[in-house]
């Protein structure tokens, strides 16, 4: 991938890698729509945890959690929202994390809007054509877009036409960057089609969008009329229908409709200018306009507001003579009895009063009064002056709203001698209440009067919410039911009487206090301890919380047996030793700390097992292939906590194929002790390509085994991995992303010994890959008709990222060896050219390596130290002999990070040229240096 390569100077460094996208300095790019794959590559043992936030972008912002603790993040169809500054943690409990951040840029561009004004002010006369006109063109884009204006076929700009003048782009909050093209006083050569066209000049494959806008001298603006009354008034469960139609406008103008609720109802129905909302809802009422647009002018619109009828919340309240300061009702005094009911619409609502069923009319004692609307909306007074023993009974207010088709509502009020204000008590015995936690409790106040109002519940000692997340709980008995009551529940409860649905006095209210026990909270509640045989051990049980706090006794057991308890003086935490463990110490051990209410537990699990291994991922390249249809793979590992426990004496490998059932196992033996920190190597071989495996390693000591643990092997063909460890050997048709010169003669032919035909050219080539084996693949060149002399064919590397470390270029450019095999066998054989080609360069450079004439039927090394200043590429080039026995072969090509070392010796009989970078290696014991 051309991807940049972030390199932290951290000890255990990070580096972001950029899967999919358009590369700039710092900044990856990429179109919206597409998909983006940040990659953090990590080092570090044990293996860093890794987790990716973000920041400068939307905070409702939520990566898939598969990714968001993965090395790879993957975001699916990006959107521009989504742009900003990612961020790759990477830790693993040493030292401080290892942090990289890169920024994405999403790029986007929309269709463009033209929007034309006139200017008014302009017009000489009552024809359009003299007016001055804009016309407006705006696209939402990133980055910046750039605008060009076209009439008909021909180009627009500044000083070609002394009728048109063009402002550069200017930025408004709401349209962002816009361009605007100015006609003055209208010409009749102005009338024609004008195109905007909008251009981020192809950035990231962006192409230009176009709009055109044809102007004519009937071009207006929109104008519209709605149909319907405002407002409408309508009974639930009514289907409504709004009529919207456009009177004026050139082009046509296009219909819309918006809610208050700034969407429509899902069930509503948009059909040209009509909306319908069938069985409307007192939900749905609101305003609703229709929207008119033809991008001339400003949009029109014209709203109208539905009404949904509806009457809801019955409440009363009697109100003794408030002349006299007594809350009773007594004869000869005045009583006043209220009902207040919400309607919609308010002013539709209508009041009857009933005495005992009948109608009662207003009078010189009797008054009714329907408060003003704009004070007290929905409420009517019935007033008795000079009460009498005749006029007890019952008293009922009846609300209704004009048109019918809502039901009515009636709340009944008894007025008798034995009507009385409220009284709140608390029972004896019912405050303090103390109860456990987790327990079914009842808090009460007994509520007396006549009628009994309704009771209001809420905290009294604080500002918390009650149980049920509510600051206040309705209770029609007095009682408050709190189910699993917990610790946090502890305090103060008030019960205060309603203003409504009763006497209108001064609230009664009383308080009840709530004690919550519970059981101690401790520390630790598990801990896992794994100790040798011989060692000690220490358990420690500390106390949090409790209440009662006075901690009554402490129990330690292992399994079902008490080893000691004990009382609690002045600490808050007891411990238990074991001096020396052995065999029968290992197991559970339990602490109980005890008080009135339970007791909490720590628990200890003692044992001798030991710590699961930690793979180790870090190794460059861990495949390697020796045979064609069989793969190895070097296993690395180290010892969690090798000490905690007995000596590790053998590891147990199990290794099955996935998906199957059977484990295959094996005991790796260990000499010595394991020290913390050292690197376990063993080599699987025989894994069969291109197979994934799963890999179960326990560890034993001399008691037995202890935690497995468990990875994934999964083959892959190398594909351009880094260039510490570069290995190709040709066997998968990737051919690992080599690819073949298109400005060459001919191409490089993948083949294996088994397949090639080589009855026509016996005395050429090789007879197996450079392994020996018949059945491994290789490329070579095949000289047979049509070639001919000098044709060349070029096999070219993927390209190879150099990574600066100083940020304004490489000084000091890095050194790489490239190496690889070649057979060179028959009398026609030519040259074989290896070539550095970089990037920027205009063109590769003379060979850094270079062979002719026939070497013998023998696979032979070369190895050669490049030092690129760019990205690079790596060229093998063939060129055809005399003859057709002139094939060349090539495998297992490298390359590696650093100067080429550990160089085979050479024959003294080779001829070669040579510089002070180039190396020609063949089997031979004898050697040559450079001059």
């Amino acid at each position: 991938a051309d991807g940049v390569w972030i390199d932290s100077d951290l000890p255990r460094f990070v580096k972001l890698k950029r899967e999919k996208g358009y590369r700039y300095t710092m900044v990856y790019t990429i179109r919206e729509g597409e998909t983006l794959e940040l990659t953090c590559l990590v080092t570090g043992h044990p293996r860093p945890q890794i987790r990716w936030t973000k920041t400068a972008g939307s905070v409702s912002d939520r990566f898939q959690d598969s990714s968001v603790f993965n090395e790879t993040l993957h975001i699916t169809k990006i959107q521009r929202h989504q742009g900003g500054r990612y961020y790759c943690k990477a830790e693993n409990g040493l030292g401080s994390p290892a942090i990289k951040s890169i920024r994405v840029d999403v790029y986007f561009l929309d269709d463009p809007v033209v929007t034309v004004h006139q200017s008014v002010g302009e017009a000489k006369e009552q024809f359009y054509y003299e007016r001055t006109v804009f016309l407006r063109c705006m696209a939402n884009s990133n980055p910046p877009v750039r605008y060009s204006w076209h009439r008909g076929r021909d180009v627009l700009s500044q000083g070609s036409d002394k009728g048109v003048e063009i402002y550069e782009p200017f930025f408004t909050q709401l349209q962002g960057e816009t361009k605007i093209l100015k006609l003055k006083n209208l010409r009749p050569q102005d009338y024609a089609n004008y195109s905007c066209i909008a251009s981020v000049r192809n950035v990231c494959g962006i192409s230009d969008r176009n709009i055109v806008f044809k102007l004519t001298n009937k071009t207006v603006s929109p104008s519209i009329k709605l149909l319907v009354e405002d407002p409408i008034v309508v009974n639930p469960g009514q289907t409504v229908s709004l009529v919207c139609i456009t009177t004026g406008g050139e082009p046509k103008p296009t219909l819309s409709w918006v809610s208050s609720s700034d969407s429509l109802p899902e069930k509503s129905v948009v059909k040209g200018g009509t909306l319908t909302l069938p069985a409307i809802t007192s939900d749905e009422a609101g305003v609703y306009s229709c929207v008119a647009t033809n991008n001339v002018g400003n949009p029109a619109k014209k709203s109208t507001t539905i009404v949904v009828r509806a009457m809801k919340k019955g409440r009363f309240w009697i109100t003794p003579d408030p002349y006299h300061n007594d809350d009773n009702i007594q004869i000869g005094r005045e009583v006043k009895i209220s009902c207040q009911v919400e309607a919609t619409p308010p002013e539709e609502l209508t009041f009857g009063w009933l005495k005992n069923g009948r109608a009662l009319r207003s009078s010189e004692r009797m008054v009714i009064t329907q408060t003003d609307p704009d004070t007290s909306p929905g409420t009517t007074n019935l007033d008795i002056i000079d009460l009498k023993f005749t006029d007890f009974g019952t008293y009922t207010c009846v609300a209704a709203l004009k048109g019918g088709g809502i039901p009515e509502i009636s709340i009944d009020v008894n007025i008798s001698s034995t009507t009385v204000p409220p009284n709140l008590t608390v029972p004896r015995g019912k405050s303090p209440l103390v109860v456990r936690e987790g327990d079914t409790v009842e808090l009460e106040c007994l509520v007396s009067g006549k009628p009994k109002p309704i009771i209001l519940w809420s905290r009294a000692d604080k500002e918390a919410p009650m149980p049920d997340g509510t600051l206040q709980v309705e209770s029609y008995d007095g009682v408050l039911r709190i189910v699993n009551v917990s610790r946090e529940m502890t305090g103060s409860y008030r019960c205060q009487t309603s203003q409504f649905n009763g006497f209108n006095v001064k609230p009664r209210e009383a308080v009840v206090e709530l004690i919550v026990q519970y059981p101690p909270t401790v520390e630790p509640v598990s801990l896992e301890m794994r100790q040798g045989l011989g060692r000690p051990v220490a358990m420690n049980c500390r106390v949090l919380r409790a209440h009662p706090s006075r901690v009554l006794r402490y129990e330690w057991r292992l399994g079902n047996r008490l080893l000691h308890a004990g009382h609690f003086d002045q600490s808050d935490e007891t411990e238990y030793t074991v001096k020396s463990l052995n065999r029968e110490g290992w197991g559970e051990y339990t602490c109980d700390i005890i008080n009135e209410a339970g007791a909490g537990r720590c628990t200890f699990l003692v044992t001798g097992k030991a710590y699961p291994p930690e793979f180790y991922y870090d190794t460059y390249s861990p495949l390697w292939q020796n045979r064609p249809r069989v793969y190895g793979f070097k296993l690395q590992w180290t010892q969690m906590n090798p000490n905690a426990v007995d000596r590790i004496v053998a590891y147990r490998l199990g290794i099955r194929q996935m998906g199957q059932q059977r484990w295959w196992e094996q005991e790796i033996t260990v000499e010595g002790t394991i020290t913390k920190g050292e690197l376990i190597t063993h080599n699987l071989t025989e894994l069969i390509k291109p197979e994934a495996y799963e890999v179960r390693l326990t560890p034993i000591t001399r008691f037995g085994e202890g935690d497995s643990t468990i990875r994934i092997i999964t083959y892959s063909a190398p594909v351009n991995p880094h260039l510490r460890e570069f290995h190709c050997s040709f066997e998968e048709e990737p051919i690992c992303m080599f690819t073949q010169d298109k400005n060459d003669d001919f191409d490089w032919t993948r083949h294996s010994a088994a397949t090639r035909d080589t009855k026509y050219t016996p005395n050429t080539g090789p007879s197996g890959d450079r392994s020996g084996s018949k059945q491994g693949f290789y490329m070579y060149i095949e000289t047979s008709r049509p070639r001919k002399e000098g044709e060349v064919a070029r096999l070219v590397s993927p390209f190879f990222n150099v990574a600066p470390k100083n940020p304004y270029g490489i000084t000091n450019p890095p050194a790489y060896c490239f190496g690889f095999f070649f057979h060179m066998y028959g009398k026609h054989i030519g040259t074989l050219n290896a070539l550095l080609r970089q990037k920027g360069q205009a063109a590769t450079e003379g060979p850094t390596w270079s062979l002719s004439g026939n070497q013998g039927d023998h696979w032979k090394q070369a190895k050669v130290s490049i030092h690129p200043t760019a990205s690079f590429q790596v060229v093998l080039e063939g060129i055809r002999g005399p003859g057709i026995e002139g094939d060349i072969a090539i495998d297992d090509v490298t390359l590696e990070e650093g100067e080429c070392r550990d160089l085979p010796a050479v024959s003294e009989s080779q001829i070669f040229s040579c510089d002070c970078t180039l190396w020609y290696f063949t089997e031979s014991v004898h050697s040559q240096k450079c001059p």
